[in-house]
């Protein structure tokens, strides 16, 4: 069964892509659930006159995407974070966390476009990507550093004169 997408499936196609499936999966699954239209005469013009006015949309959203992309850049998100043996932290830095970083520093996206693929789990400097637009990807830097405990800023120890007071 031939079909047209109408949006992009996972393991099939993206948007507009002309894809033969079987004919179940076609019938009982993609056309109910409006991911696809059969593959005629008259739904490929449609589908081509819709492309066209999604690359129009998407030519002016990339201008925006690229101004967003180069503030987003100049950010370093850092964070603190307790450390255990090896240099392993205990929890993790998540997309979440990032996203809430990144906005109060003032710019707003939506969090789920955050490419994070595994939680940061260790210190030091990671790039994580961020998609912003079909074509524009950019770049966070997320910094994780060892949290102070308390014997190592001299917070909490006496000082050490080498004499004791008498008085």
């Amino acid at each position: 069964m031939k079909l047209i997408l109408q949006e992009d499936v996972s393991r099939l196609g993206k948007l507009g892509d002309e894809v033969t499936v079987a004919g179940g999966y076609g019938r009982n699954y993609l056309i109910p659930k409006g991911f696809a239209l059969l593959a005629n005469s008259q739904n490929r013009r449609m589908m081509e006159e819709r492309m066209r006015y999604v690359q129009r949309r998407l030519e002016k959203t990339r201008g925006d995407a690229e101004l967003l992309k180069q503030k987003i850049e100049k950010i370093k998100c850092a964070f603190t974070r307790k450390v255990g043996e090896g240099d392993r932290l205990f929890g993790s830095v998540t997309s979440k966390e990032i996203g809430k970083e990144l906005q109060n520093a003032g710019i707003e996206f939506d969090r789920k476009k955050i490419d994070l693929e595994h939680p940061i789990k260790s210190l030091g400097e990671t790039k994580v990507p961020i998609k912003l637009h079909p074509n524009v990807t950019a770049e966070v830097t997320v910094i994780v550093e060892r949290e102070a405990s308390i014997g190592e800023e001299g917070e909490g120890k006496k000082p050490e004169t080498g004499q004791e007071s008498t008085t």
